[in-house]
């Protein structure tokens, strides 16, 4: 039986456990959420995720949510097939890889996410970007990704010279904050970034779900 994602094509989460399943080979079926019409938060649906977000996961009555931690799950399952050691088994190498997991959630997504957010996402449910909030967090990502570039300029990718679950992660908001957000030239203007963000977002198992998972 395939894994099942609960979620909506186009939401940043879901493509984020999408692109993992793609990069590991795990055959998947998208259950469509209706978020414009609130079937996130039905009963039938906070059962399993009582927070009303998507995505969960049914992996043959095993229910998982968070996308980061469905991202782990699956990468850890699947270890023997698609690409490997995307969160690393030797102490230092996933001590480096859950520092770089904390980069992204505390430097990068709560400011590319909003920004795509207000630019994207907003007009989807017919409401008004606040351009001064949006001023506001890319102002503070333009500084937080000065850490990045120091950081990219001494490895090839955020845990060292390995692709991991940490680079992934950053490409659904990353592809919106520079695709219909209109902020690509924060990542652009430096080049060990650019770089490393046309490796991570080049990948097939990306361009397979960047549409819609």
């Amino acid at each position: 039986m395939p894994l099942k994602i609960y979620g909506l094509s186009l939401s940043t989460c879901t493509r984020r456990v999408a692109v993992v399943c793609k990069e590991k080979g795990i055959p998947y079926e998208l259950i469509s959420v209706d978020l414009t019409k609130g079937d996130q938060k039905a009963p039938s649906f906070t059962t399993h995720q009582p927070f009303g977000q998507v995505p969960y996961i049914d992996d043959d009555g095993f229910i998982l949510y968070e996308s980061r931690a469905i991202g782990r799950y699956l990468a850890k399952k699947y270890a023997d097939q698609g690409t490997p050691n995307l969160v690393p088994a030797e102490p230092k190498a996933e001590a480096l890889f859950e520092q770089a997991v904390s980069i992204e959630i505390s430097n990068f997504d709560p400011f590319a996410s909003k920004i795509g957010f207000e630019r994207v996402f907003k007009l989807f449910y017919g409401r008004q970007t606040d351009e001064a909030r949006v001023a506001e967090l890319a102002t503070t990502l333009n500084a937080k990704l000065d850490g990045y570039e120091a950081i990219l300029g001494k490895q090839k990718y955020l845990a060292g010279d390995n692709l991991t679950l940490a680079d992934l992660f950053h490409l659904p908001a990353g592809s919106t904050l520079l695709g219909p957000a209109g902020y690509a030239h924060l990542l652009e203007k430096r080049p060990n970034v650019a770089r490393w963000w046309n490796d991570i977002s080049s990948r097939p198992a990306w361009l397979a779900v960047k549409d819609g998972a």
